[in-house]
């Protein structure tokens, strides 16, 4: 049997996160990997957008697979030796999805810390707490929402999630 046996280890962080990552340890140079998606991509039947920049590679789904929560998986190989290349991934909903949503993350924080600071000065001056209160407990329950639909628009695109993974490795085999 002088068939090669590829077996990739993955090492994953939990599933908590929104935006899940993974690294594999591959026995390749770091630019024939980087020449394989390149070449893949190259291909007219490729079912998958990508580009390839400075050892980073982005894969998306295709524009007519496209929708708000389409995830991107992020590849960033590094030169480990000789023949040794740690594979880096990210996967992550659009670059202007994520932008959007850590904007909102930012508004309810900032806003959270001043009505944090309007209730304590209120309270201080003996003047009404009603609204600031309001907010206090009110924003972080928006933050809590906020999560969950981040969780929600990640299982709705697990599916695109597991095909951007199987053609990774699809590619990293070939």
């Amino acid at each position: 049997m002088d068939e090669k046996l590829n077996i990739l280890i993955e090492t994953r962080n939990s599933e908590i996160f929104l935006r899940p990552r993974f690294t594999i340890p591959l026995d390749e140079n770091c630019d024939k990997i980087l020449q394989k998606f390149s070449d893949e991509f190259k291909k007219v039947d490729c079912a998958f957008l990508g580009n390839i920049v400075d050892g980073h590679v982005f894969i998306s789904v295709s524009k007519k697979d496209e929708h708000f929560w389409s995830p991107q998986l992020h590849l960033e190989i590094l030169e480990e030796a000789e023949n040794k290349s740690l594979l880096k991934a990210l996967f992550g909903p659009k670059p202007q999805v994520w932008t959007l949503f850590m904007f909102f993350h930012f508004i309810i924080g900032v806003s959270f810390l001043g009505f944090g600071a309007l209730l304590y000065t209120n309270v201080s001056l003996n003047e009404p707490i009603f609204f600031p209160l309001m907010m206090v407990v009110f924003l972080p329950l928006i933050w809590i929402l906020f999560y969950f639909l981040g969780k929600i628009g990640k299982d709705t695109s697990k599916n695109q999630m597991t095909k951007l993974h199987h053609f990774m490795i699809k590619v990293i085999n070939n």
